[in-house]
């Protein structure tokens, strides 16, 4: 589809002088009428818009988590502390943070922050604590965000040991009570199953 510079204009809000410039650098070429006027490939113009297109600039990601909605205070005061901190060094940030336990496979947050890493929106990540990240399969997540190039900041080394018992427990009954309901819910199955499976041959 050919576009007018008037239709250029009123399509993408993009002027006469943008687009001749445009043509001084070389990013765009026009055909020309038997007229000689300027007609402008409607996806020549998208292509080039989508190359000049500002892409969001990496930033700085506080990241803070807590297992139980009984721990919303310490969420808060978690988050406080990240903010001292990245205002003390001066960077621009962005908080997540999330309600869900270590052991929770679909961490909402924590899948948020992954994938602003792959699209190469972040330069840092500060946690509190190692296991605000994960208890298990930290050094994993720590390798996966250093290929791509990403910082992770520790601000303490260990929790304090009753925080720790306390949310080790919850963890636990967590992954109990989620392996109780799946067996009886396969048991349940299997009763409906054969109740109304059951074959009479006579």
């Amino acid at each position: 589809m050919l576009l007018s510079v008037q239709k250029v204009k009123e399509i993408y809000s993009i002027c006469r002088r943008t687009l001749i410039n445009w043509e001084k650098e070389g990013l765009i070429t026009p055909l020309r009428t038997p007229k000689g006027r300027r007609r402008y490939k409607k996806e020549d113009i998208e292509k080039l818009l989508g190359m000049i297109k500002e892409k969001p600039k990496p930033t700085v990601v506080l990241y803070a988590r807590v297992s139980t909605k009984k721990q919303e205070e310490y969420l808060k005061n978690q988050i406080r502390r990240l903010e001292e901190y990245a205002k003390s060094q001066g960077w621009q940030y962005e908080v997540i943070s999330e309600i869900a336990s270590k052991v929770d496979e679909n961490r909402r947050g924590l899948l948020k922050l992954l994938n602003k890493i792959k699209r190469g929106e972040v330069t840092k990540v500060v946690i509190e604590y190692p296991d605000r990240l994960a208890r298990f399969g930290f050094e994993y997540l720590k390798f996966f965000m250093e290929s791509f190039g990403v910082e992770l900041v520790v601000l303490n080394g260990r929790e304090n040991e009753e925080d720790i018992n306390r949310e080790l427990a919850e963890d636990l009954i967590a992954i109990v009570t989620s392996f109780a309901a799946r067996i009886y819910g396969q048991r349940g199955a299997k009763r409906h199953g054969n109740s109304s499976g059951e074959v009479s041959v006579r």
